[in-house]
């Protein structure tokens, strides 16, 4: 019989509630409560996320996020400064301990991976994957994804970009060196691509949404059966919201 796990469609929030969100799954998940979870979720507003062990202040132009109305967050997962927007984000957690999960961090980053990988071949598009945490398509980066592991379980959770818009991206990152901002800018516009540039067209976030459904199901041999947040989880993400992602001392704790 085909395992069923839980699937999630939160809609568009702000960064602090899908930050929260995905870690009360985890906790949630980490003591039994709820079944293996896939969420597909998206940004509103706008917003960048820094990796756990980044510093905000010399990642981020915080003055130019809130000019523009674009918030910022870090995430319990490593990685670097990511700008969401046009994008689906999934999120999987999945405890340790599940035969579906390799051991191995780079294993199940390509497993994990694999399941977007078949969402993208459902829409049309061939993808690869670029250890250790990008999906590349015609050798240009469409999906950029992050892990952590906590309480014997795992959290992983990645874009898949809709359409990219590079210029806005560096206006709300700091560089570095700005006599090289616009040589990034023209290399990053190289590497990144999007649905949108690949297909040619719009295409709606449901038909994303549903692309990636069938591809978490064929990797991991799975049902997905729509669910909602529990009232644990919605009391524990309003907690870990007011607590710790919305607060200047979490985000700015390096």
């Amino acid at each position: 019989m085909t395992e069923q796990w839980r699937l999630l469609q939160t809609g568009f929030k702000n960064a602090y509630s899908n930050m929260a969100i995905d870690k009360a799954i985890l906790v949630a998940n980490s003591e039994g409560k709820v079944p293996p979870t896939v969420r597909f979720y998206g940004w509103d507003p706008a917003a960048i996320s820094i990796g756990y062990f980044q510093s905000l202040v010399e990642e981020v132009d915080i003055e130019a996020c809130e000019r523009f109305g674009v918030d910022y967050v870090r995430r319990i997962t490593g990685g670097g400064a990511v700008f969401h927007e046009k994008e689906l984000t999934y999120s999987i957690v999945v405890p340790e301990s599940h035969p579906e999960i390799p051991k191995n961090i780079i294993q199940s980053y390509g497993r994990i991976c694999g399941a977007v990988m078949k969402g993208l071949h459902q829409l049309g598009i061939e993808s690869d994957y670029a250890p250790i945490n990008d999906i590349v398509t015609g050798g240009r980066k469409i999906s950029g994804n992050a892990q952590t592991r906590k309480l014997e379980t795992v959290l992983q959770h990645g874009t898949v970009l809709m359409d990219v818009d590079v210029d806005t991206m560096f206006s709300l990152l700091k560089v570095p060196n700005e006599k090289i901002k616009d040589k990034l800018i023209a290399d990053v516009k190289q590497r990144v691509t999007s649905l949108k540039h690949i297909l040619g067209n719009e295409i709606r976030f449901n038909e994303v949404a549903r692309a990636m459904k069938i591809g978490f199901e064929e990797e991991f041999d799975i049902e997905l059966i729509e669910g909602k947040l529990s009232k644990e989880e919605l009391a524990l993400a309003k907690q870990f919201e007011k607590e710790s992602f919305s607060t200047t001392e979490w985000n700015h704790r390096r």
